[in-house]
């Protein structure tokens, strides 16, 4: 069975602090993900001057800053991301970056990274799939906020250069998503509807979604995490910190196991309980030699390692060859 990718999300949970960002890559590492992942971006390409915050932002942030200005708190520079994907290479885990703007998605392709993500919000912005679409790398899409029209379109667009690699996540964008909300029954609709490899991009409280989505057929996992939720900035709230990252991983490769294959048949690990649990019939009294085996005088009862209840009516009526004591297995 093919393992589930499992990204872990640390986003812009490095304040803009690269020493954060760096820890947060060795939180990933250790925790077993396969990838981590960064979001690049210029503040000046992605967001107007305009431009309200989220309420969860508010609430995370406060109303003292704009959008703007709270982005450019977070914003790397492209060459830190020269540095990280660097550092992840020397940890052995997988780099990405989501890009917001056409820009940084022609940086990140130029440093070689493996896969481009597609944020929920870039979803509509045609120019910016289009740029997508021009290349062969595999491309991560994600669906929040959307209808299945526009999940269609793109997947349209981002397939117009002959490009097949792609993965779509069923997403909640609200930070955290309310239980109610995540419907994880969509991801099964858009992977019978288009065709695709899917998943789940996560922003639920805890891990029992995504140890739940592995279970209905996720084949990506993508979640926050944090190295403390505590910490000041957007997301760390609806994070998970570093020993959580770790339990959700082992669950993930826990349920992989459990899921095995569609035969049903008897596994190693239990065919020598047979005996044990399953019965044989035996004498329920003493039986003398030549009488008749009755239902009187036989019943059911374990161990398993005599002649199978399922041959009853072969033994019934036959004639015993010796004497049998009282739970004694009944020999022919």
């Amino acid at each position: 069975m093919k393992q589930v990718l499992i990204i872990a999300e640390a986003g812009v949970n490095h304040n803009g602090d690269m020493d954060l960002a760096y820890r947060l890559i060795d939180v990933a590492a250790e925790a077993g993900a396969d990838y981590v992942k960064f979001q690049t971006w210029k503040s000046e390409n992605v967001i107007s001057k305009h431009a309200p915050k989220a309420d969860y932002q508010k609430e995370t942030t406060g109303e003292d800053e704009s959008m703007l200005e709270m982005e450019k708190k977070l914003e790397f520079p492209f060459a830190n991301f020269v540095l990280l994907k660097r550092y992840c290479e020397q940890k052995g885990i997988g780099f990405m970056s989501t890009p917001f703007d056409i820009e940084s998605a022609k940086f990140l392709y130029s440093i070689g990274v493996d896969m481009v993500k597609v944020p929920s919000g870039e979803i509509t912005n045609l120019p910016f799939l289009e740029v997508i679409a021009e290349h062969a790398c595999p491309v991560i899409l994600s669906t929040g906020m959307c209808e299945m029209e526009e999940i269609e379109d793109a997947i349209r667009i981002l397939g117009s250069k002959g490009n097949r690699n792609l993965s779509v996540l069923h997403c909640n964008t609200q930070y955290p998503t309310p239980m109610q909300d995540v419907n994880l029954r969509a991801m099964r609709t858009i992977q019978e509807r288009f065709g695709v490899q899917t998943g789940l991009s996560d922003h639920s409280l805890g891990i029992e979604v995504p140890i739940a989505a592995v279970a209905m057929g996720a084949e990506i996992i993508e979640k926050h995490f944090t190295l403390s939720r505590d910490m000041e900035g957007p997301d760390h709230k609806a994070s998970l910190e570093p020993a959580e990252l770790c339990s959700m991983v082992q669950a993930i490769r826990n349920i992989e196991l459990a899921l095995g294959s569609d035969a049903k048949h008897v596994t190693a690990s239990e065919r020598e309980n047979i005996a044990v649990a399953r019965k044989s019939i035996v004498a329920s009294k003493r039986i003398l030699y030549g009488e008749p085996f009755t239902p009187e005088n036989m019943t059911t009862k374990r161990p398993g390692t005599g002649i199978s209840p399922m041959k009853w009516y072969e033994v019934l009526g036959r004639t015993a060859k010796r004497d049998f004591e009282e739970d004694e297995l009944i020999e022919l």
